[in-house]
């Protein structure tokens, strides 16, 4: 009797991957969900400052617009602001003490603090307009503009107008993120942090911070700054603090939350300086409409005439002796401040009038005699100038740096070779 032959395994079935309910196997995964306008607009107002190099162009013109006169005006400053101008101690301080303007010159009618504050003036505003702890000298900035001008209120223009508003919307822009020593500061600290994976300790910081809480003290106990400026000083002092303590002890939530912050007060801060250009040449361009001058074409040949606003005379005359081209200007004028703010929907159009309309505060300056108002007119139109020409201009810049002649090495000595030291190296 033979023996059935063995039966071949039957093989088991290949293991199934566990479907979801209600799902089947041969079912696509789920597209995500897309965000919302919404969503994507908040999360760019949010996540960045914008407009970085436009802020620098800003906070670069009119520190130095502010620094060049200031340094112009170093002989009379006295007469301008201080205790020999026709504008005394006395009727200052009795208007400000009705309209509660800030001025750090009311405080003392004593000589010497008038030239502590000058001095402060000019170094911020260097320091500002290099970028050097910008978030300081911003504030340093404020108060040297606010204390000059509303201690002779007298003594401005339009210009100065705007570099009133500007000081005071600065700080509270990200002004420093190109073009500064504080980004080329954080891209060396990073670069190091790369290569050794140390990072480096910020010492001059809180050295400044702590001077400028000691010199807050003694204002707040000494000085009659009015209660309200004062908590504006402190508010911006605890927020230097806080900052510095999130970069140094919460790289976390805390730190994202100040940056989030930052980056609101950057972006409304940077809408304000745009819509305050285009109130400008707004309100100034329907102004003109109005007068029978500018109606009739003729509103240009008057200043041109003016001995005090004549430093070229015959350049002058020969504008003013061509009634076409006064009437050109004249009407080119209005036509272009009239505009202006209608143009900025449509970007090739809004770039050819920014032209015009540095070019028109560029003649102003030649023709007129007015360099420091047409300076700081020409720095509020760059918040409008696009950030491909500024990233070109950047790179030219760098490309012109790259070509000046290095440092050789004197005669018979090399760069590594120690130098003898002496009294004053």
């Amino acid at each position: 009797m033979s023996t059935p032959a063995p039966r071949a395994p039957h093989p088991s079935p290949a293991p199934q991957t566990p479907q979801p309910p209600h799902a089947s196997p041969a079912s696509p995964q789920a597209p995500p969900v897309p965000e919302s306008k919404a969503a994507l607009a908040l999360r760019r107002v949010t996540g960045a400052a914008l407009g970085p190099y436009q802020s620098a162009v800003v906070r670069i013109g009119f520190s130095a617009t502010w620094l060049l006169f200031l340094l112009r005006e170093l002989p009379h400053r006295r007469e301008l602001y201080g205790p020999d101008g026709p504008w005394s101690w006395d009727m200052a301080h009795k208007l400000v003490s009705g309209n509660h303007a800030f001025t750090a010159l009311l405080w003392t009618d004593s000589t010497v603090w008038f030239e502590i504050v000058y001095a402060v003036a000019v170094v911020s505003s260097a320091l500002m307009m290099l970028g050097w702890r910008t978030r300081t000298m911003s504030v340093l900035f404020m108060v040297g503009v606010l204390s000059l001008q509303n201690r002779s209120v007298f003594m401005g223009d339009g210009g100065d107008n705007v570099i009133h508003l500007m000081a005071i919307y600065l700080v509270l822009t990200r002004c420093a993120q190109v073009w500064s020593l504080d980004a080329r500061r954080l891209r060396r600290a990073a670069a190091r942090r790369a290569e050794t994976g140390e990072s480096v300790p910020d010492r001059v910081g809180p050295v400044l911070w702590a001077v400028l809480g000691v010199a807050l003290a003694a204002v707040t106990l000494l000085a009659d700054a009015g209660w309200g400026w004062l908590l504006i000083f402190w508010g911006l002092w605890t927020a230097q603090a806080l900052w510095w303590a999130a970069n140094r002890y919460a790289q976390g939530e805390p730190r994202d939350l100040l940056d989030v912050v930052a980056n609101l007060a950057h972006n409304a801060t940077m809408v304000v300086i745009m819509a305050e250009v285009c109130l400008i040449y707004a309100t100034a361009g329907w102004y003109k409409i109005q007068g029978s001058r500018w109606q009739d074409g003729t509103a240009l040949y008057y200043p041109l005439h003016l001995d005090y606003f004549s430093p070229w005379p015959a350049l002058s005359d020969v504008l003013g002796g061509s009634g076409l081209i006064v009437m050109l200007l004249t009407y080119g004028t209005v036509a272009v401040q009239v505009a202006f703010p209608f143009t900025l929907f449509n970007r090739r159009v809004k770039n050819v009038l920014l032209v015009a309309m540095m070019m028109e505060h560029a003649g102003i300056a030649l023709l007129l005699g007015l360099p420091f108002f047409s300076l700081a007119m020409i720095a509020a139109d760059a918040v409008f100038l696009p950030t491909g020409f500024l990233r070109w201009l950047g790179g030219r810049v760098a490309r012109l740096r790259e070509k000046l002649p290095a440092r050789s090495p004197q005669p018979g000595r090399t760069e590594e070779e120690p130098r003898p030291r002496t009294l004053v190296a």
